[in-house]
């Protein structure tokens, strides 16, 4: 009688202590909304600044951060983050100082990275699994990923929020924005920055093509 009592109570314990959601899939679903939910309107000045191709040439320079990370043993997503940065600076320093188009100096870019990185991933003679990087692993984003990415997305949408009349003046006409005062090469490098971030970020968690298609 007394084994029979307790089967009933462990049986309604069991149910009580069940999760509504597992852990993973509530990271996984806190990174995702967050991206998707940056995404719109910074790519909305992507599109506007005529930088679709940005995507594509921080992804393909997120394989020279993953060559980088190799060779000094670096963390992987910080060493990317570090080179997406970069990589936004130096298109930034080019488009003020050349006479080329943002597209001629992103594919020049673009061609440049991943040439550097296929070249320091071979030369690392360690595998690396590019589709990783291609399609994402959503479902292993820990606690940590989840809370760094849902920080950094709220931080560029306040940014993008409280920039917003400024930025949007830039784009319909960067004349007129100086002439009214709006600090046009700042809000330039803050938008790529932002872009940068976002998209180092996004790559191991939803892929390359998804935050590119997103953007």
């Amino acid at each position: 009688m007394a084994m029979s009592s307790t089967l009933p109570t462990q049986a309604a314990n069991t149910n009580i202590t069940e999760p509504f959601m597992p852990d993973f899939l509530i990271y996984a679903l806190i990174a995702a909304c967050s991206l998707a939910l940056v995404a719109g309107p910074l790519g909305s000045f992507v599109v506007w600044q005529r930088l679709a191709y940005f995507g594509d040439t921080l992804a393909h320079g997120a394989l020279l951060g993953v060559a980088l990370a190799l060779f000094a043993e670096l963390n992987v997503t910080i060493t990317i983050v570090a080179t997406s940065i970069a990589m936004a600076v130096c298109l930034f320093l080019l488009q003020s100082r050349a006479e080329l188009g943002s597209d001629t100096l992103l594919g020049i870019l673009s061609h440049t990275a991943l040439a550097a990185g296929l070249v320091g991933v071979s030369l690392a003679g360690t595998s690396v699994d590019l589709f990783a990087y291609l399609f994402g692993d959503l479902l292993t984003t820990d606690a940590t990923s989840a809370l760094v990415i849902a920080a950094i997305s709220a931080l560029a949408m306040a940014c993008l929020a409280y920039f917003w009349r400024d930025l949007l003046l830039m784009v319909i006409d960067e004349a007129l924005a100086k002439v009214e005062g709006v600090p046009v090469a700042a809000l330039k490098l803050m938008l790529l920055v932002l872009v940068a971030i976002v998209v180092a970020l996004a790559i191991r968690v939803i892929g390359v093509l998804l935050i590119t298609a997103l953007l």
